[in-house]
């Protein structure tokens, strides 16, 4: 069985992104790995040992192309209003709360914030199937 390890985005700032997932996610350096030409910085928090791993590739200066391939990452928190007001007092502007209902019933409340890069990162409510 193949367990899910980590996710990898193109960072431009290290010290940016840093703090960015730091602050909105609880995510710490978990280990730093400079090569020659890039870095690769591993992040994660007490919740879960699945990972971020930001790439760092030395003297890039231009935003990478996201392009249309990429969806987004997602955390299940215990109460999605109180960390939508503290991603907004933060400064990390989330976009407004929203639902998903199914068959009469609520599958999904949530709401997407977007990292320095640009990478979209949704935030669920613990509930159902996202717990």
């Amino acid at each position: 069985m193949a367990k899910a390890i980590h996710m990898m985005v193109r960072v431009l700032e290290e010290a940016r992104s840093v703090a960015f997932y730091e602050t909105a996610f609880g995510l710490k350096v978990a280990d730093r790995f400079a090569f020659d030409g890039f870095t690769l910085v591993y992040l994660r928090n007490a919740e879960a040992d699945f990972e971020v791993e930001l790439t760092i590739n030395h003297g890039r200066t231009e935003a990478y192309d996201l392009g249309n391939g990429y969806g987004h990452i997602a955390f299940a928190v215990d109460n999605l209003e109180a960390e939508h007001a503290r991603l907004a007092a933060a400064g990390l502007g989330p976009l407004p709360v929203k639902e998903f209902h199914r068959d009469g019933s609520l599958m999904a409340k949530f709401f997407f914030v977007t990292d320095p890069d640009g990478y979209k990162i949704e935030v669920l409510q613990k509930h159902g199937r996202y717990v």
